[in-house]
């Protein structure tokens, strides 16, 4: 599976970057060496058989931009697992996650010191699956499912090299999707707040309404395709991959010409600003100055928009997400996987599963300072999430979310920066009117199967 279509990955070139290294698994040695992602490793951290042993040691811990807002929290995640485990220390490294954090990451995972236990996104999963740098969970915590929801946890597998898709991380938070927009600017463009948009192609069709409306005063979105793809076109259950995900196939599908053409429309109506196609300005500020009818899709914008835009925030309305045929994900997810390379698996594994328990994963939920939603089966059944209280625009937002989070899955496709820009700019072409949509298409298929060839 490829996954995550959400903008935000810390990690988008590592799927690249590490598929070049052509790392795998394999067998131990009589002296009880095997090899992992071409590292030296014990024998029991690869192959079947489940992990065993004593609980101790020391073992590292990393998190990414984490540290600043939420060290209480994880401190104490952190001593209450030394407490139950006397002898063990976890040393916490809390990246930044700034522009180069995808080398260092690389880095590591190829140097064979990647942390034992370490919080990555999807596409981050994908390529250290791939290569052989996570633990295969189904072979060394056959139990490790147990607390997860049962759609979560079956949608949260990864290919190893030679195809094989395997669970290699623990879900953990995940962000909500959901529909935002400005009441007003709908009401003035002769639309009902109280009837938004189901599908991706009902949304262009009120989105041509408010440019005929606003003349120019103000949009319906932005106009980079960026931030619509892969997402518009999962949901309108386009083929964008081929079954082993190893073909791009989105240029075959004819509802992908017809979003296109749809996107052309409304760039040259003015439903999105001129200045934006290539842009790459935040859905979140322009939304924020009362200049767009639909805002981002997290739940976390809407907190943005109450601390930096109050008045806009009275009038923002909330929505379940446009679905169409997608279903219910859950936004974003991130993952806390256990290096294959670790030297201290069996400790390193215990305090992931720690970390990723029912009761750990409701204490941060409930923090005030962090909007996420956990993975735990148990963690959904408090009342924190049955029982919200709230008419606000965000707690709005969170009684949406809490609904559907039992039954939402990871499903989702993840693009390399890459094969997202190659995409993108043929898309940008076709909405200036300098190719047809169908033209575009087969250009970016093209660039981005290419893209998967040269990648191995």
């Amino acid at each position: 599976m490829r996954a995550s279509r959400l903008p935000g990955s810390l990690a988008c070139f590592l799927a690249l970057a590490l598929t070049a290294a052509g790392c795998g698994l394999s067998g131990g040695s009589d002296e009880g060496e095997a090899t992992a992602g071409g590292c030296k490793v014990d024998k029991a951290n690869v192959g079947s058989g489940a992990l065993s042993g004593d609980v101790k040691g020391d073992i590292t811990f990393q998190t990414t931009n984490l540290k600043k807002d939420f060290g209480d929290y994880f401190n104490g995640v952190i001593a209450a697992f030394e407490k139950e485990h006397p002898g063990t220390q976890v040393k916490w490294i809390d990246d930044p996650g700034d522009a180069t954090f995808t080398q260092r990451l690389v880095a590591d995972a190829q140097g064979c010191t990647l942390p034992d236990v370490v919080n990555i996104n999807v596409n981050t999963a994908i390529a250290l699956t791939k290569n052989g740098y996570l633990l295969n969970l189904d072979q060394k915590a056959p139990d490790a499912g147990k607390p997860f929801t049962a759609a979560m946890w079956k949608s949260s597998t990864y290919a190893e090299a030679d195809g094989t898709k395997v669970h290699s991380v623990l879900p953990w938070y995940s962000g909500g999707i959901v529909q935002t927009f400005n009441t007003d600017l709908l009401k003035e463009a002769g639309l009902d707040p109280a009837k938004p948009p189901t599908t991706v192609l009902g949304l262009f069709d009120d989105a041509e309404k408010i440019a005929k409306a606003s003349d120019g005063k103000y949009f319906a979105f932005l106009a980079n395709p960026q931030h619509r793809i892969p997402a518009d076109w999962q949901q309108m259950d386009i083929k964008v991959l081929s079954e082993d995900g190893k073909k791009f196939t989105f240029a075959d599908d004819p509802k992908t010409v017809q979003w296109v053409e749809g996107m052309t429309r409304l760039y040259k109506a003015g439903a999105m600003p001129k200045d934006s196609l290539s842009s790459t300005q935040d859905p979140a500020n322009v939304y924020g100055q009362g200049k767009l009818a639909y805002g981002p899709t997290n739940p976390n914008f809407l907190r943005f928009i109450q601390q930096n835009n109050p008045t806009v925030y009275e009038k923002t309305g909330v929505a379940p997400f446009t679905l169409d045929a997608l279903g219910h994900t859950v936004g974003a997810p991130q993952y806390i996987g256990v290096a294959s390379t670790s030297k201290n698996a069996v400790t390193a594994l215990a305090f992931a599963r720690f970390l990723t328990n029912a009761e750990n994963q409701l204490a941060w939920a409930k923090d005030p300072n962090v909007v996420i939603f956990p993975s735990t089966t148990a963690s959904l059944d408090d009342p924190f999430f049955q029982s919200v209280k709230g008419t606000d625009p965000f707690a709005e937002a969170r009684k949406i979310v809490a609904s559907d989070r039992k039954t939402a899955t990871a499903d989702e496709i993840a693009l390399t920066p890459g094969e997202l820009n190659a995409i993108v700019a043929q898309i940008q072409l076709a909405m200036q009117g300098k190719k047809s949509a169908q033209d575009a298409l087969d250009e970016a298929q093209a660039k981005a199967n290419k893209l998967i060839e040269q990648a191995g």
